[in-house]
């Protein structure tokens, strides 16, 4: 099996495992056993670390009674079975005290942008309601990113007078991009990128049939993310990293066939990730590329090459000039996905100004 085949990982709302967080969780453990639980936390850190899946887990322990309910350890001191009752109608969601609130699919296999209103609304009659089991209304909202203005505000005032017993978990990939007046009402909550080791473990746990040098190429293109990971995975994401860097490595002149064909079959009709995973991998490295330079480092191999292709380009500019094609690439890449730019013509774009950076004599530094 290739690593473009899937294997569907399992959903936050039905996994049952944690890796790599314990402080987290021992943290959250350790306020719930104090009696004073906040009535909202914002639990974030970067995408696919584990934020929805850990809010999923203190939500089933907080339903299933706290300590009473589960068998806490100092590993795990929010675990709970998935044999146990509250476990399976958590993930089937069929709880009557838990309300998720998410952009859902607005048909043709598309998810909706962001959260409305209407969405955010549901959370204030749900929380005044009676607790089906006597005990906590706990809300899920993943993500907070995905709120639009209006809906934010809605869930601003639940905040300022939050009811008895009840619980609001919310996930944020990016808490700048949510209202200050939120997050200064929740307890925050930061989940750092996971360790080289943890992600070696869980992908392998999930994606067995990878073989080990795809495995440690993946581990380090995902930056500690195991959503990010599998995402590559799904896609064939270590292929598509060669084939930008042998594309790299035809500048200062370019290889024009090349980078059409690769161009016009990752921003098609059917290439589904492979467009947004290649513009991550080629912003990721450039990134990488400007830090080194700074540092006066090598990039680190990853499938070998990189550190000669990174001297070399090095040499085509200064680092000022690097700084300033980041920002170009940046800014088009931004406005091919505001504007609904051709896709093809945009990666056209990025590599021609790459082309045309590295093509001239580099300038002296300062």
């Amino acid at each position: 099996m290739s690593d473009a085949e899937t294997l569907n990982p399992p959903m936050p709302r039905t996994n049952p495992d944690l890796l790599g967080h314990e402080g987290a969780e021992r943290c959250l453990f350790d306020v719930w056993q104090s009696g004073r639980l906040p009535h909202a936390w914002l639990i974030t850190g970067p995408r696919g670390v584990g934020k929805a899946t850990l809010a999923y887990r203190f939500a089933r322990f907080v339903l299933a009674g706290g300590e009473t309910a589960a068998t806490p350890d100092a590993a795990s001191p929010l675990y709970l079975a998935p044999t146990h009752p509250v476990f399976q109608r958590t993930a089937i969601g069929s709880h009557g005290d838990l309300l998720v609130i998410e952009n859902g699919d607005e048909g043709g296999g598309r998810k909706r942008r962001e959260i409305s209103v209407e969405e955010s609304r549901r959370i204030g009659p749900f929380l005044t309601m009676t607790a089906a089991e006597g005990g906590w209304r706990v809300v899920v909202v993943d993500s907070a990113d995905e709120m639009n203005r209006a809906a934010g505000n809605a869930m601003l005032k639940l905040l300022e007078e939050p009811p008895a017993r009840a619980l609001l978990l919310i996930v944020s990939h990016n808490p700048g991009r949510v209202l200050p007046t939120i997050r200064s009402r929740c307890r925050h909550l930061a989940l750092r990128p996971l360790q080289e080791e943890h992600m070696m473990r869980l992908l392998r746990d999930q994606r067995p049939d990878l073989e080990a040098a795809t495995l440690e190429a993946l581990v380090q293109l995902a930056g500690g993310s195991l959503g990010n990971a599998l995402r590559l995975a799904e896609v064939g994401g270590t292929e598509l990293y060669r084939e930008l860097l042998g594309l790299l490595q035809t500048l200062p002149e370019l290889d024009v066939p090349l980078l059409h064909e690769f161009a016009g079959r990752v921003s098609g009709p059917r290439a589904g990730e492979s467009w947004p995973v290649v513009t991550d991998l080629l912003s990721q490295w450039l990134t990488g590329l400007i830090k080194r330079h700074a540092l006066g480092r090598d990039m680190p191999e990853i499938v070998g090459g990189e550190a000669a292709l990174g001297r070399q380009l090095q040499a085509g500019a200064n680092l000022a000039e690097w700084v300033e094609v980041w920002e170009k690439i940046s800014r088009l890449s931004a406005e091919a996905e505001r504007s609904h730019l051709d896709r093809k013509q945009v990666l056209l774009n990025v590599f021609h100004t790459l082309e045309r950076a590295v093509r001239q004599p580099a300038a002296p530094a300062g």
